[in-house]
């Protein structure tokens, strides 16, 4: 039997297991017991009543977090003419069009998010090999496959984020760092409750939010009370 150390021992201790926290307690909570040597991620997870494996039961979309995200993104830009001169002016960190393609496709994927204009996407598509598997594929419905290359990047720079529902109808997403400020933690995690509600799928029927909690990288999962959330029915613990 693998034995628990005693920081965690004293994060168990902290935590009510038959307990659903407000946004605010469980922010403190994580915040608290956010301890590591280093400046743990924060982390939203949510169980939504879908079925992923239904196409118009689908939960996908993006969020700008008014706090940011805590991380320094790294874009790169696939445009040509005007728009490369305009993505090098909005601060993308590197743009190109047919030896930028060139790179990825020999396996340079040194970024984290990748931005193209629809001219391009004919080549860029190309790239789905390398690119797909990471989740770095531009995409029309993130707004990364986009003429406005100039908001897309400020968008991103100031903290937009995707979110996805899984195979086990259950969406991961960053909500920031421990270090953040209690408030901007609390006002990151509402911004993506709100955006994660509005785009419940017509199809999906019953109650849609199931369970949500709120963790840092080496933290334990803080449960979150689903009524204080906007949601299509009684919540459910």
């Amino acid at each position: 039997m693998a034995k628990i150390s005693k920081r965690r021992q004293a994060i168990v201790k902290l935590l009510d297991p038959a307990k659903a926290y407000s946004v605010a307690e469980a922010v403190a909570l994580v915040k608290q017991t956010a301890n590591a040597k280093f400046d743990e991620t924060v982390e939203l997870a949510v169980k939504l009543g879908v079925d992923p494996k239904q196409a118009d039961q689908q939960v996908r979309g993006t969020v700008v977090l008014p706090a940011g995200t805590g991380k320094k993104v790294r874009v790169v830009v696939f445009a040509k003419g005007e728009k490369e001169k305009e993505a090098q002016a909005a601060g993308a960190d590197v743009v190109g069009s047919e030896e930028l393609i060139e790179r990825v496709q020999k396996g340079w994927t040194d970024f984290d998010v990748a931005v193209a204009t629809p001219d391009m996407m004919k080549d860029v598509g190309k790239l789905g090999k390398v690119l797909g598997p990471r989740g770095l594929m531009p995409n029309p419905k993130t707004g990364t496959v986009t003429f406005d290359v100039t908001k897309a990047l400020a968008d991103i720079k100031a903290g937009k984020i995707e979110y996805k529902v899984n195979a086990e109808a259950v969406m991961h997403t960053l909500v920031g760092k421990a270090s953040f400020e209690a408030k901007k933690l609390e006002l990151n995690v509402l911004a993506v409750m709100d955006a994660v509600v509005k785009a419940k799928p017509a199809a999906a029927k019953g109650q849609f939010l199931k369970s949500a909690a709120l963790s840092s990288t080496q933290g334990l999962g803080v449960k979150l009370d689903l009524g204080q959330f906007a949601s299509s029915g009684p919540a459910q613990s």
